[in-house]
């Protein structure tokens, strides 16, 4: 397994993983849908995506967003996807992508990486294990746009 910082030229690797990841939290498929999305977030420099291939096969993707905290005045990642192919899952391919993204954020020196997941999701062991904390002193709340 190999891991690579993705780039524009790499959209068609991303594409299936990414919709893939979309029908895994319930969403139906739309690869033309998907493509556009991708598109615009890279061309707009909106994210950060890790790669993990075998060979010449996309195995899983993590993406990234930036934004701030006041209260620190500085800047973070929202680590937003992780997904890994069925097939490759338990092979540390998961590990491997949230290693590269700490990292990543180490290089930048941002205050770190922020990541929400559904409750069931058994990934949660994984952040854990890695070091992640789950956030007890605040509460996430979510407006949804009725339109």
């Amino acid at each position: 397994m190999t891991l690579k910082k993705a780039t524009s030229a790499d959209l068609k690797l991303i594409i299936p993983l990414f919709d893939a990841y979309r029908v895994f939290y319930g969403q139906p498929s739309n690869l033309k849908a998907a493509k556009t999305f991708l598109e615009e977030r890279f061309s707009n420099g909106d994210n950060v995506v890790f790669l993990a291939m075998d060979n010449e096969t996309p195995i899983g993707f993590t993406q990234l967003y930036k934004t701030f905290s006041s209260v620190s005045m500085r800047p973070f990642y929202i680590l937003n996807d992780l997904y890994v192919s069925p097939e490759y899952r338990k092979q540390g391919v998961g590990e491997a992508l949230l290693q590269q993204a700490k990292q990543h954020c180490q290089r930048m020196e941002y205050k770190g990486l922020a990541l929400e997941t559904a409750v069931d999701n058994p990934a949660q062991k994984l952040y854990e294990r890695l070091d992640w904390k789950k956030e007890t002193a605040f509460f996430h709340y979510f407006w949804a746009n009725p339109k």
